[in-house]
């Protein structure tokens, strides 16, 4: 089928390992070319990993991350990361919600945002790009922002009359929203492990969703086969020390027991403009 680009737009450094990090190794191994572009810098996420909660690690927590970003992509086999150069928002806590801080990326100018990502659509020219959909995954300012500016650039980069300092117009082909939260999955990990007499990490997770009544599989389109890659994606996600704890629920579940139940990773094609068969079990379907 040729060589492909793949393009996914992410809100923080971690985000491209938790959501649709083993899809992109299997196509960057296949000889895909595959670009992260990580919005922020992460730089206000809490370290939720106690064992980097030690003295030296918030006050270098920019640098820090960067090196994390790089481990990652590395460890993935993805070719190609770009940083936006924004400020990470931070997730307001309170009622009321404190204000956003100044200067951050939810609050930057949206046509500024959109303007910087159609430049980087243009100059690498993916046919399929991935990002969040309308609730960012889940209601993160930052996840939010991501949606909305992505949605702009897949229209506008293609666009003849807009901005042609930013590069030659290119008009992606397939925009997916990546699902990397599944409620049937993590029901079915939290029963095995009820059903093994083991403490399930899942809990509290499982009773927000009941809260919420959102069911995502409903809206999947798209599953790629992803299990030989789980091992790329359990290492990107521990290079992300300070977000990531392994003893938490992304490593409750063994990697054999998850290539076993549930193999794919999840998408939803949100915009083609091209002819393709639902359901797919490849984005690059229709090229």
């Amino acid at each position: 089928m040729g060589s492909h680009r793949l393009l996914a737009i992410h809100a923080h450094p971690d985000d491209e390992s938790s959501k649709g990090a083993a899809t992109m190794a299997k196509y960057a191994a296949a000889g895909h070319e595959v670009m992260v572009l990580t919005c922020t810098g992460g730089e206000r996420g809490d370290i939720l990993n106690p064992a980097m909660d030690r003295p030296g690690v918030l006050e270098n927590i920019t640098a820090i991350r960067k090196e994390e970003m790089a481990q990652a992509i590395s460890a993935l086999g993805v070719q190609h990361h770009r940083w936006l150069g924004y400020v990470d928002s931070g997730l307001p806590e309170g009622d009321p919600l404190p204000p956003l801080p100044e200067g951050c990326f939810a609050l930057a100018d949206t046509d500024e945002v959109v303007q910087k990502v159609v430049q980087v659509i243009r100059e690498f020219r993916p046919e399929v790009i991935i990002t969040y959909d309308e609730n960012g995954g889940y209601p993160h300012p930052d996840h939010l922002k991501v949606h909305e500016v992505s949605m702009i650039a897949w229209e506008r980069a293609g666009d003849p009359t807009y901005h042609l300092e930013l590069g030659e117009p290119w008009e992606p082909k397939k925009l997916y929203y990546t699902h990397g939260f599944i409620r049937q999955r993590m029901k079915m990990f939290h029963d095995l492990l009820l059903s093994q007499q083991q403490p399930s990490p899942y809990e509290d997770m499982l009773a927000r969703w009941e809260e919420h009544k959102a069911d995502i599989m409903a809206r999947v389109t798209t599953q790629i086969d992803a299990a030989e890659f789980f091992d790329a994606r359990d290492a990107a996600l521990r290079a992300h020390a300070t977000q990531i704890d392994p003893a938490g629920a992304f490593f409750a579940t063994p990697t054999d027991v998850q290539r076993r139940l549930w193999p794919t990773e999840e998408f939803e094609l949100a915009r083609t403009r091209v002819s393709t068969e639902l359901p797919e079990t490849d984005l690059f379907a229709g090229l």
